[in-house]
């Protein structure tokens, strides 16, 4: 009797542990992230910022197109469509558009806690480390768009903390006028004392401090422009987020280093960047083909990271899936800008941040499908019909680039050989 009822109780404690624990996927990172360090992490931008109407937020279609488009009198503005199939009823927005099967089209919102929390799930299930939250600086002077960056800021820090990832507010810069950086100071103060978001225990920090990005800083279109934010705007933003006990991590232009290409060119860049304690220079565009991607490692990284340890700096390269802006351009730009390449074009990137000695990768974007950069689930078959045209998958599993993204970090740390071939990430069955 004794023995039967061990055996029972060991298959029902494991039958409910089954049920219980959720898969951790192909590539997964069941531990939490050591939230101390940037060292080692594989990141990824998370923008956030889309909504629809009946989300709460009282902003109507925004980042998917412009009008109506749950009567589909609207125009999309994004060139992927996600795969919703894993998304519950309450985090579906119908839209005008039909598969090809005449299912209706949905989307979700960045508005939506369960969507948010959701993704965090994906970057744990497959082994991303986190996500630097968008915080875009031109809704700080809208008390509806603030309150909706805010939501959305609390939804992420929720996820994180629920899936023991980790999460960085990042500043963009884009739009702000000259002499207008003080207002992001102000809101990073209101989030320290109000909010308290330093204090979670899913923010990240870096040498012992919590890391704080800003992103825009030296780029050649802005500085040049006399109603744009001013480098000397930048200083003392940077001044003022250190001031408040955190490192920071400058986005800055491709050219940054030699002061060309997309970089103002002005002594007082050199000074300026050498405030951060991380350099991540953007990259979406600056290549184009594999090829072209293995010689900005070599050439461009490689100097970069060089740099970057005489000045006692970190370096964190960013990589991409692919580009495309056809329906956000009216169909001005080609569908596919850059090819995807079935992954290769992503994992080169990979390689050759490796091997110009990367230590962390951010990886634009987690969900960006506006400019076709989005590496969680999207579908293969996205809708038809109504002048829009959409990528797909190239035959690939929707989740295919959250594999990938997940191998990278495994790469980036040493669990796994290098190799220069596209690793082989999908299942029999898949």
């Amino acid at each position: 009797m004794t023995k039967r009822f061990y055996y029972i109780f060991t298959c029902t404690l494991w039958l409910l542990l089954t049920l219980l624990v959720p898969s951790v996927g192909f590539s997964a990172n069941q531990d939490n992230v050591d939230c101390s360090t940037l060292d080692g992490k594989i990141m990824c931008g998370y923008q956030g910022w889309f909504n629809c109407p009946g989300d709460g937020s009282k902003r109507g279609w925004v980042h998917w197109g412009r009008g109506r488009l749950d009567e589909g009198l609207g125009r999309v503005t994004f060139d992927i469509w996600p795969d919703m199939s894993d998304y519950e009823d309450d985090e579906k927005f119908e839209t005008g558009f039909q598969h090809q099967d005449g299912r209706n089209a949905v989307v979700f919102s960045s508005a939506n806690k369960k969507t948010v929390a959701r993704h965090f799930e994906w970057m744990k299930e497959y082994g991303i480390d986190g996500a630097f939250v968008q915080r875009f600086a031109t809704s700080l002077g809208s008390e509806a768009k603030l309150r909706n960056r805010d939501r959305i800021l609390n939804h992420c820090r929720e996820g994180a903390e629920q899936h023991g990832r980790a999460f960085v507010v990042m500043y963009d810069l884009s739009g702000m006028k000259r002499d207008s950086l003080g207002q992001v100071i102000e809101d990073w103060e209101r989030l320290l004392a109000d909010v308290k978001i330093t204090s979670s225990k899913a923010y990240l920090h870096h040498h012992g401090k919590p890391l704080v990005a800003i992103w825009g800083v030296g780029f050649r279109d802005r500085h040049e422009d006399k109603n744009s934010y001013s480098l000397e705007n930048c200083r003392d933003l940077i001044k003022a987020i250190k001031a408040t006990g955190c490192r920071v991590m400058l986005g800055v232009p491709t050219g940054w280093r030699e002061r060309h290409r997309d970089c103002v060119d002005d002594p007082a860049v050199d000074s300026i960047l050498q405030l951060a304690d991380v350099i991540s220079p953007w990259t979406p565009g600056r290549y184009q083909t594999v090829q072209q991607a293995q010689e900005h490692g070599e050439k461009v990284w490689a100097a970069d990271q060089t740099r970057c340890e005489e000045l006692n700096q970190d370096y964190l390269p960013v990589v991409f899936p692919g580009f495309s802006w056809h329906n956000l351009r009216d169909g001005k730009a080609p569908l596919g800008q850059i090819p995807r390449l079935k992954g290769k074009f992503f994992w080169s990137q990979i390689v050759a941040a490796k091997k110009a000695g990367a230590k962390m990768i951010y990886v634009a974007m987690f969900d960006e499908v506006d400019e076709g950069t989005a590496i969680f689930k999207c579908t293969d078959d996205p809708p038809v019909g109504q002048g829009a045209r959409f990528l797909g998958m190239e035959g690939l599993p929707s989740d295919f680039y959250l594999r990938l993204t997940g191998h990278a970090g495994k790469l980036l740390r040493d669990e796994v050989e290098l190799t220069e071939e596209l690793p082989n990430l999908i299942e029999p069955d898949k």
